[in-house]
């Protein structure tokens, strides 16, 4: 997927994330040699970190949300949550972004 898919699709994750009452916190989180949490946002006072998927089918996006990937993401959640000092509880999730379809799947897991 181009640069400019995901851009948009993460766009609309937003989008999506605030009319569901959740606050953005962050967006595009590098950590090094890690790897990059798309969105970080919060509700009723929990962290969610979430991986955006875009394709041109469901079973397409979701499928590339792999063992590995969730595995680095959670290293770098992990980082993340370090970094800033937080304690704070926290969830996995992923949000599907198919056309002008999207579905948000919270707490994911491996």
């Amino acid at each position: 997927m181009s640069r400019l898919k995901g851009d948009i699709a993460e766009e609309k994750a937003c989008e999506y994330l605030n009319s569901q009452a959740f606050k953005i916190v962050e967006k595009n989180f590098y950590a090094k040699k890690l790897g990059e949490i798309d969105i970080i946002a919060t509700k009723d006072n929990i962290y969610h970190f979430i991986e955006v998927k875009s394709s041109n089918s469901y079973e397409s996006a979701i499928n590339n949300i792999t063992t590995s990937k969730l595995s680095k993401l959670k290293r770098s959640v992990e980082y993340y949550l370090q970094k800033k000092e937080i304690n704070s509880s926290f969830c996995i999730d992923a949000i599907i972004v198919v056309d002008e379809d999207i579905e948000f799947l919270e707490n994911i897991t491996f």
